[in-house]
């Protein structure tokens, strides 16, 4: 697949029909595919009179491109955006797919804002828009991470000491690994994340956790790796001691004394991916809450899992996951 410049993508999308054929092209190669019954290539084109537009019922004219299923038992119609994230939108099509080839594209990723500005949206529907693509963006993969596994944890927030005063009243969490015996670490209002990555695949997934004890995040791993079959590297955290038993091997490598590779062994993939993340977070979004963080760490997770694609490869990509995710507003608010 040829690779898409932002500049030839606009030449190309010259207009709502231009866009719906380019969504059509990226999101159906074997021909159009029924949303209800899921007959691929079995659809007739309905054709407007005039070759593009076609009359609403509220008499405006539109360049929706839509087609009907010649299955028996179906009979109905569709488009490119039936039953996806851009389901029920009143965004142009062109724009949507300018904003996916952006934060496809954009390595520190778009903030709704800058949305708004670029594509003279308001606030509300920039917000909108950037959360259902992070909402694609978020893979729902069934099968288990299988090989060496690379396991860290990081806190997504601010230091407390920055907060306002009327700040301190919010959920504190505690994280349990000791600097001196017998002392806490003091409180902090940052969020616990946990990112596993398969270092064959380069596949990573990452997950908001209550805290970083040893119950909760033996949970979360049991979740996504065939424990088994695979082989886990971390740091020296008592945290991942107890689960060590269940893989069929564990390696460690010790920070505290300065050792951070030992014969191929180490967690550097992760804190690379946590440096770009923060910095990214921190100099785009500059703010991200705890409620809404699991997308922002779904965008990066995609992003860093198909950084070997070419962007437009990256963007077909998240087209196959469009389907089924449609998210209202009152969800992502």
């Amino acid at each position: 697949m040829t690779n898409l410049s932002l500049p030839k993508l606009a030449e190309l999308l010259v207009d709502e029909y231009a866009a719906y054929e380019f969504l059509e092209g990226l999101r159906w190669p074997s021909g159009p595919e029924c949303p209800h019954c899921g007959s691929v290539n079995q659809s007739t084109y309905l054709k407007p009179q005039d070759g593009k537009s076609r009359a609403t019922r509220t008499g405006s004219l539109s360049q929706r491109r839509v087609w009907k299923c010649k299955n028996k038992t179906c009979r109905k119609q569709f488009s490119v955006l039936t039953g996806t994230i851009f389901h029920g939108s009143k965004v142009p099509v062109r724009t949507w797919v300018l904003v996916t080839a952006q934060m496809c594209a954009s390595k520190n990723g778009m903030a709704a804002r800058e949305v708004q500005r670029l594509y003279g949206l308001t606030p509300k529907t920039a917000w909108f828009v950037t959360h259902r693509i992070r909402e694609a963006m978020r893979s729902n993969a069934p099968n288990l991470l299988v090989g060496t596994i690379v396991a860290d944890e990081t806190w997504i927030g601010g230091d407390p000491k920055n907060r306002h005063g009327g700040d301190l009243h919010w959920p504190v969490h505690y994280e349990p690994v000791k600097i001196v015996p017998g002392v806490r670490r003091p409180k902090t209002h940052k969020t616990p994340v946990l990112s596993l990555v398969n270092v064959e695949t380069g596949e990573i997934r990452s997950r908001v956790v209550a805290d970083v004890t040893a119950k909760t995040l033996r949970k979360v791993i049991a979740e996504q790796v065939a424990m088994e079959r695979s082989v886990l590297e971390t740091d020296e955290s008592p945290s991942y001691k107890p689960m060590s038993r269940e893989f069929a091997a564990h390696e460690t490598v010790n920070h505290r004394q300065g050792i951070y590779v030992r014969d191929g062994i180490s967690t550097n993939k992760l804190e690379n991916y946590f440096s770009q993340l923060k910095r990214s977070i921190n100099g785009t979004h500059h703010h991200v809450s705890r409620e809404h963080l699991p997308r922002y760490l779904a965008e990066f997770d995609f992003r860093y899992s198909t950084c070997d694609m070419t962007d437009t490869q990256r963007m077909s990509a998240l087209l196959g996951r469009a389907d089924g995710r449609r998210l209202a507003y009152k969800l992502c608010r």
